[in-house]
């Protein structure tokens, strides 16, 4: 880990390839709330990464009464765990990304997760995925009301905090644009970028990115060896 002493995960899109599955919901609702839906741009910009209300807010171009963020967020998050439910065996964690925790907590490296998913979502993945083998749970950071949203820095400066560390010592894993931008503000030492869905190049645009991942088998030259070389190649 060289200078670096902990990771951060993002959720969404990073240890759970999942963003397909809000693009089709969020189009939804986003057709809803205004007549027509989301554009792949907008997504990018304004939805990975923030918080429900943010979304609504910048659907509805105003801010949101309290009574409509939680109605239209119960119905859009609840579509979203059905179609994971749905997939029964099939809704995995991301490719390696189960050799690569394990590495993690057999070599006692510290991690947690920092993502804006509100607490229902956060308790259907610590349920259905067994977060608690890898993860200290009351360290888990999520969207409790309070957390300003990416890309606010807000969200991996806590999270650092719960670590024990600094920013600088801590290495974040991001899919979102917004989320990069929240670990470069929140002074994250290295900031890692897994192309999930979105393409490389994307990243290769972003200064703040310092490598560019497809899944976590390419973790091997990141962490100072190849981790998984007994046990995926």
């Amino acid at each position: 880990m060289d200078k670096y002493r902990g990771i951060i995960f993002d959720f969404n899109g990073t240890l759970f390839f999942d963003s397909e599955k809000h693009l089709e919901t969020w189009r939804e609702f986003s057709k809803q709330l205004r007549g027509t839906p989301f554009s792949d741009e907008e997504m990018r910009k304004y939805m990975f990464g923030r918080t429900n209300k943010d979304i609504i807010a910048y659907a509805i171009s105003k801010e949101p009464e309290p009574e409509l963020v939680e109605k239209l967020a119960k119905a859009k998050e609840g579509l979203y765990r059905d179609m994971c439910r749905a997939e029964g065996d099939k809704c995995t964690l991301a490719p390696y990304a189960v050799e690569f925790l394990d590495y993690l907590k057999e070599n006692n490296i510290p991690r947690t997760i920092a993502t804006m998913s509100e607490k229902d979502n956060v308790d259907f993945y610590i349920e259905h995925f067994h977060l608690a083998k890898w993860f200290d749970l009351d360290k888990i950071v999520y969207s409790d009301g309070t957390i300003k949203g990416k890309p606010a820095p807000d969200i991996y400066l806590i999270a650092a905090k719960n670590l024990g560390l600094s920013p600088g010592e801590c290495i974040v894993v991001e899919d979102a644009v917004s989320g990069i931008e929240a670990a470069r503000a929140a002074g994250i030492g290295k900031i890692v970028a897994i192309a999930s869905m979105e393409p490389v190049e994307l990243y290769e645009k972003i200064p703040a990115v310092n490598q560019i991942i497809k899944d976590f088998s390419d973790f091997g030259g990141i962490m100072g060896e190849n981790f998984l070389c007994n046990k995926v190649h």
